[in-house]
């Protein structure tokens, strides 16, 4: 049923990057008419972001496709982190974008020309804006539904180009009506920061994804799953590692369970705990969970099964479940604070 889910989230992905494919070349073309009717620096700037705009789109299509393929004997964890290196690849052609529209607003800046028919420009780019307001909007609210890197950077790319249409207007508007023609050399400059602003961060998150950097976002969602269906015969859960691999999550954990337990019983819990967090995750998640046997001292001081035979200290404290403690490689005795064991293994 899951999988069944997750085709239909993957075509669902595929589909909504088409769309963003066709928008940003017919928005390109709209752009490069406008910036040849009028001449303006600043709306070749935005020209020439869309083309950024188109290439990101392509690679996009092309990672959210890879990602959609299963796992195979060369990829064990599957083919999800390619959104990731989409998204560095985007935040790159972003910069790049920046950097040659740096070059333009200085040469132009030294050497002005007049700039015409204006209006028209004004309304050719107000109604790319408009149109790339809505098409970011949705694929970075689809993005987040659907638990995917490459919709929701691409959202906020365009998104951004969108934001940085209508500041176009204002500029174009004033330069109209005053004959300042160095302000458009200003504009771009100014756009050029902002573009290379945005690049950088969307580099960074990807690197991040790319390194496997522990996500707060991910772990923190895992841990109120875990509460919400906590049981009494989970004494502690730590260890826990989250991992994104485009839409799809890894978890590994270490489970504490009473020592006195047999093979049956430690696989059930084993298995309830997986199926908690397979369900209840977006996109596809594989857990991976070793069980520990509970140490009476000081597992006892925190551990709540009832009517349990071989108890030999009576439960002082009720530890709750954190990210902070689940995370860590120990057994949560160090949260009993005033409480003394006598161990300090770690599992």
């Amino acid at each position: 049923m899951k999988d069944k889910f997750s085709t239909i989230v993957d075509s669902e992905k595929q589909r909504i990057i088409l769309w963003s494919v066709a928008i940003s070349i017919i928005l390109l073309v709209v752009k490069f008419y406008s910036y040849l009717l009028t001449g303006s620096n600043a709306i070749l700037t935005d020209a020439l972001e869309s083309i950024v705009n188109v290439v990101a789109s392509f690679f996009a299509l092309y990672s959210v496709r890879l990602s959609a393929v299963p796992k195979d004997k060369n990829h064990p964890y599957g083919h999800g982190k390619i959104e990731f290196f989409s998204a560095g690849i985007e935040g790159t052609l972003i910069i790049v974008a920046g950097i040659f529209i740096l070059y333009q607003s200085f040469r132009s800046f030294l050497f002005p020309q007049p700039l015409i028919e204006l209006p028209l420009g004004m309304v050719l780019i107000g109604f790319s804006g408009v149109v790339n307001g809505i098409l970011g909007y949705v694929l970075q609210r689809k993005g987040k539904e659907l638990n995917s890197l490459t919709l929701e950077a691409d959202g906020k790319h365009i998104s951004t180009d969108a934001i940085s249409s209508f500041v176009l207007i204002f500029g174009i508007g004033i330069i109209f009506f005053t004959g300042w023609y160095t302000l458009d050399s200003i504009i771009s400059l100014l756009f050029a920061l902002y573009i290379i602003y945005n690049g950088y961060f969307l580099v960074r998150k990807s690197v991040a994804g790319l390194m496997d950097e522990s996500n707060p976002k991910s772990i923190n969602k895992a841990v109120k799953i875990l509460n919400n269906h906590r049981q009494k015969n989970w004494i502690d859960i730590h260890n826990m590692r989250v991992q994104q691999y485009g839409g799809d999550n890894h978890v590994d954990l270490h489970l504490t369970l009473p020592y006195y337990y047999d093979l049956v019983q430690v696989h059930d819990c084993v298995h309830e705990v997986e199926e908690v967090l397979e369900e209840n995750l977006p996109g596809k998640t594989e857990v991976f969970v070793h069980a520990d046997p509970c140490i009476p001292d000081p597992c006892c001081h925190y551990c709540q099964v009832e009517n349990c035979p071989v108890r030999k200290f009576p439960q002082s404290k009720k530890i709750k479940w954190t990210a902070d403690n689940m995370s860590q490689n120990q057994k949560h005795y160090h949260e009993l604070g005033q409480f003394k064991t006598n161990s300090s293994k770690k599992d």
